[in-house]
């Protein structure tokens, strides 16, 4: 069996490589050039040129042929492109799910099929389950809870599912550090990437005008009554939950609860006004249904590291899933991600487009 294994140049993928290899699979790996170095607004490489390096250090090690492929274009209009939409548009968009969405599980895995590959692999933590039964894949859990990387995984297809492997699902990160260690990789101690890779310092609205060229327009500080309380500086520059850098002098502490790009206003709030009990996604995904013909009780994830919460979920139209929790919810931001869960098991995830209350 021939495997195309992604390698970022970090630790997690290179162990995955070792492991595919010790499966006796025929493997190449490939490095992604995902941002263009002479790009407008240029301030911090997607993959660096010491990533690619590691890459092929390792894909060397191990024997095995490495390329790079240059998915410059597709990155920018798939995952730069609408992270900056979403932020224009007053959402909070997640673009590592975008990443994984367009490029890692569409893109490159095309690309691996194109070369009469079998499989593509990574190295996310999460697992992938057959269920003979059902007659589906089910994406679940990994070992390591504490690394687990499901929640950003929650679009793939039953088709990318039955041709991706994740070879890291049952090991802990600790495990993984040793088998690199043993096998002499000079990555085995790398640094864990962190936040979103082409945004320097989580500096998103820094990034966004130096990439754009534009500013973005100063507006309104308004109150849920329509007061005004002061002048905010774009709406690019804030997030739902926001207190601190407002620039404002209050009385008591405020929060950011919405934005409305139509008048170029943010609304803030006290902390009770950010909880909800409910929301609505769109664009929603099943892994482990074809769609959803009742109620389903659920564990619900809204954030990444959140813990799960206990909710009901209901599908009220094809695309779109109502999720009523049992406790209200802080801070429930359009754009991002809610995954629901059955066990370890992912039922399901889309965007979130709003709260439902």
């Amino acid at each position: 069996m021939k495997a195309l294994i992604a390698m970022s140049g970090g630790v997690d993928s290179s162990v995955a490589a070792v492991l595919m290899k010790r499966r006796g699979f025929d493997c190449t790996g490939a490095t992604l050039k995902l941002f263009d170095d002479a790009g407008a607004g240029r301030d911090q490489p997607c993959c660096s040129l010491e990533d690619v390096e590691d890459a092929r250090s390792v894909a060397h090690k191990l024997d095995m042929p490495h390329q790079v492929f240059n998915f410059t274009a597709d990155f920018k209009s798939q995952v730069i492109d609408r992270f900056i939409a979403a932020y224009g548009n007053g959402a909070t968009p997640n673009p590592c799910i975008d990443c994984n969405r367009y490029i890692k599980f569409e893109k490159l895995l095309a690309r691996a099929r194109g070369l009469g590959l079998d499989y593509l692999v990574t190295g996310h933590y999460a697992r992938i389950e057959h269920d003979r039964a059902a007659g589906r894949y089910l994406l679940k859990k990994a070992a390591d809870e504490a690394k687990d990387q499901s929640y950003v995984l929650y679009a793939l297809t039953q088709e990318q599912l039955g041709q991706v492997l994740f070879p890291l699902g049952g090991l802990y990160k600790s495990e993984a550090r040793l088998i690199a260690g043993e096998q002499g990789l000079a990555n085995a101690h790398k640094r864990d990437s962190q936040d979103i890779c082409f945004v320097r310092d989580n500096d998103y609205a820094g990034f966004i005008e130096r990439y754009t060229n534009k500013t973005w327009a100063g507006g309104d500080f308004i109150d849920a009554r329509g007061g005004f309380l002061g002048r905010h500086r774009g709406l690019i520059r804030y997030t739902i939950g926001q207190r601190r850098g407002l620039g404002l002098a209050l009385k008591e502490p405020l929060y950011v609860c919405s934005k409305n790009p139509a008048d170029n206003t943010v609304t803030l709030c006290e902390s009770s006004g950010l909880f909800a009990k409910s929301l609505e996604a769109v664009d929603f995904n099943w892994i482990a249904y074809d769609r959803l013909d009742k109620p389903i009780r659920v564990k619900a994830k809204v954030r990444y590291k959140q813990a799960g919460q206990w909710a009901m979920a209901e599908q009220i139209s094809p695309e779109t899933v109502r999720v009523e929790f049992d406790e209200p919810q802080r801070a429930l931001a359009p754009g991002q991600a809610v995954v629901l869960y059955e066990g370890d098991v992912v039922a399901g995830g889309g965007t979130i487009s709003g709260s439902a209350d």
